[in-house]
């Protein structure tokens, strides 16, 4: 248990489901209050039931995370029911559609963007100037792999990842003497959709701890970096990823390969 997430009022974006969703149950476990948030009110519902089956606390919140007039309201919703907000997990995110870059348009890049970075920025501003008020507080943003290394056919989703860390290191900077600290976790590849035992053998044959990871491997990094067991840290990235960018050669982790790329003359 970490005591010091106790009552801590923890809006987790995107906890509908996968990553999202073990992070939430497991602050929800340290007996934190949770803020469920998503873009399905059904699988926001679901999330708050489960919380409550368990004995913990929990509202939800819808709100499109690239949306400023949906995230202030969320906000102005928390604020009624709780008055503050100790922790913020910007876990909300598009991976598909997955497009070569010659498959891509402007308005699938524009929509990566506006939800997977831009939606960093409109959840993190409000709730940093809360902290600030209430004497400080935490965000933990979700990068990935793709922030350092490259997938096939996510050029957008990898630039987004890339400026996550950066936004990291910034927001960090800025809003230390606010006793703010922001960090992010990384990701490994994490199992979020249920693959059959053939693909997750796949995917997990090269990784160094001979496994693809599940939602709950992320959850114990979570915790520490928003407990006061990481109140020196901050502006960092905390890989969780069985060991995938510690070696030479990558995981088995490209879903498009190159014999599935556009044919020239089809350009």
């Amino acid at each position: 248990m970490h005591e010091s997430l106790k009552d801590k009022v923890v809006l987790v974006t995107g906890s509908g489901g996968g990553i999202g969703r073990s992070i939430a149950q497991r602050f929800a476990s340290q007996g934190s209050k949770l803020v469920v948030n998503d873009v399905s009110q059904e699988t926001v519902d679901e999330v708050v039931a489960l919380i409550e089956a368990d004995g913990g606390t929990a509202m939800g919140a819808i709100a499109d995370v690239s949306s400023s007039e949906q995230v202030g309201a969320m906000m102005d919703a928390v604020m009624a029911e709780h008055g503050r907000v100790d922790v913020v997990v910007n876990n909300a995110g598009l991976v598909s559609p997955m497009l070569h870059f010659f498959e891509a348009d402007e308005a699938w890049w524009r929509r990566i963007i506006d939800v997977n970075l831009t939606g960093h920025f409109i959840v993190s501003h409000p709730a940093a100037r809360i902290m600030a008020k209430q004497g400080g507080g935490c965000i933990v943003n979700m990068s990935s792999g793709g922030a350092t290394r490259a997938h096939r056919a996510f050029t957008a989703y990898d630039a987004t990842k890339g400026g996550i860390e950066a936004l990291t290191r910034a927001m960090a900077l800025d809003l230390g003497p606010y006793n703010i600290r922001v960090n992010a976790l990384m990701p490994g590849s994490i199992d979020t959709s249920g693959l059959d035992l053939d693909d997750r053998k796949l995917r997990g044959e090269n990784v160094p701890l001979g496994r693809i990871g599940e939602p709950i491997d992320m959850t114990g990094a979570a915790l520490f970096l928003a407990s006061d067991d990481a109140s020196y840290i901050t502006g960092d990235v905390i890989k969780v990823d069985g060991g995938m960018l510690a070696q030479q050669r990558s995981a088995t982790v490209d879903i498009k390969p190159p014999s599935e790329f556009p044919a020239v003359e089809e350009l």
